[in-house]
């Protein structure tokens, strides 16, 4: 027969159990990792690396701070293998990284599936960001597109009037419609003060209404040679263009935030130049129109699947045994740190120990007392010998004054002024004539000699 306590027991247990506002800790844990994953997916982010940790199992673990906040990540080995660097503590990065939470501790965490130094990859995140934050806004919208003029009277060109773009425009532009009349707007196409530039050139072109379209581009160079036909400015001043525009950026590969505002894409300002050829131009823009709208709508297509694609390998990877034993073995990467880490504080505290006692092993030595007495002998020989010197130069500085005491009394110190002394043939001085009487022995001190006489 069951107690009363065992009673209570199973009544608490039924009642958790038949509750789904109860939670145990671990329903918890694992409901609300569930929940980050599903709801964050996989982001960019940017930071500081500190606390980096690379364990034997081969999988790293740090924290990624700014100014004010860091947070705690992993990265498996399966994904490592793939970063061409080391990381350091102090280097800043850029990560893409899955939102989680460690279930047994019940802390948020990221897993990196990809790092790179920050530079590059900082240009490329904030293209990626305003490239999705001005499709958003209609920006690239077909419906906004201008159709290009069928025979165009007359072109302007946005450049540099110096670069190889208009060369190469001029060019073909000679070859195929040699009486095509051209206005160039030169501009700046590089460089801090570049955007703000071809956005002047922009305006100016739609303000003076000269021409039919314009072509906006120049030649090749890197990901930061184009950067301001990635700035945001340029982009509007495109999209609120009148004149139909033409966007030529770079070689084919080159692909602009420009690309996607204008009206038009050319891969080169070579393919801009035969896009307004007269023998071209209808049948080009038709070709391009078509496959722009087939571009974007397998882009949205693309982008659906792999929205569904994400989900449910989210929802497979919170369910896949690879994601629990990355844990479990996360976990005993801690347990082998913290083990490491008291060996290391025993091994530490022995040493102070062993320390501690050489020392009090020493304090008792012989030769530590004898090298003290030693020290204390000497110390007192020094004390010794000063207070010698110092009484030996009391003693002459007495003697000293005694000396010039002496001499101030002196009757050679006298004779010295011009005086002298005269004595009696007995050596007594002679003060009064009063006791002198004839036939007496004088004798007369100067300060060099004496000299002797008689009294007549």
């Amino acid at each position: 027969m069951k107690n009363a306590s065992d009673f209570n027991c199973l009544t608490r247990e039924s009642l958790i159990l038949n509750n789904p506002n109860i939670y145990t800790v671990t329903h918890l844990n694992a409901s609300v990792r569930q929940l980050i994953e599903s709801e964050m997916g996989t982001l960019w982010l940017t930071g500081e690396i500190s606390n980096f940790v690379a364990p034997a199992s081969g999988h790293w673990y740090l924290s990624l701070k700014d100014s004010r906040s860091q947070v705690r990540c992993a990265m498996f080995k399966g994904n490592n293998r793939r970063v061409s660097f080391r990381p350091a503590n102090g280097q800043q990065v850029l990560a893409k990284v899955r939102v989680t939470m460690y279930e047994p501790r019940g802390e948020y965490q990221l897993v990196i599936e990809s790092l790179s130094p920050a530079g590059d990859g900082i240009l490329q995140q904030q293209y990626e960001q305003l490239k999705a934050s001005l499709d958003a806004q209609g920006y690239f919208a077909q419906a906004h597109k201008k159709a290009l003029p069928l025979h165009a009277k007359k072109i302007g060109i946005v450049t540099s009037s110096t670069g190889a773009a208009v060369h190469d425009i001029l060019t073909v532009l000679a070859r195929r419609s040699p009486n095509l009349p051209v206005i160039i707007y030169p501009t700046l196409v590089q460089g801090a003060q570049a955007a703000s530039a071809i956005v002047n050139a922009i305006n100016m072109a739609n303000q003076r209404n000269e021409v039919d379209l314009l072509i906006v581009g120049r030649g090749g160079g890197s990901l930061e040679d184009l950067w301001c036909f990635n700035e945001a400015s340029v982009a509007q001043a495109i999209f609120n263009s009148q004149l139909p525009i033409i966007s030529a950026v770079g070689h084919e590969i080159d692909v602009t935030i420009a690309d996607f505002v204008a009206d038009m894409r050319a891969p080169t300002p070579s393919a801009a130049a035969e896009l307004v050829s007269q023998d071209q131009a209808h049948l080009q823009q038709q070709v391009t129109n078509l496959s722009k709208r087939l571009n974007k709508a397998m882009q949205n297509q693309l982008a659906r699947k792999q929205h569904q694609q994400r989900y449910l390998q989210q929802s497979l990877m919170s369910q896949h045994p690879q994601h629990k034993l990355q844990q479990q073995s996360q976990k005993l990467d801690e347990l082998n740190l913290r083990l490491n880490q008291a060996v290391n504080r025993h091994i530490a505290k022995q040493k102070l120990n062993l320390t501690q006692l050489t020392g009090r092993l020493q304090s008792r030595s012989p030769v530590h007392k004898l090298t003290a007495m030693q020290q204390q002998q000497a110390n007192l020989q020094a004390r010794l010998h000063n207070a010698m010197q110092r009484r030996l130069q009391q003693e002459q500085n007495q003697l000293q004054n005694l000396v010039q005491q002496l001499q101030t009394v002196s009757p050679l110190a006298t004779l010295t002024r011009g005086y002298s002394i005269t004595q009696n043939d007995q050596h007594q001085v002679i003060t009064s004539v009063s006791k002198l009487k004839a036939g007496d022995k004088l004798i007369t001190r100067f300060t060099d000699g004496e000299i002797r006489s008689t009294i007549d």
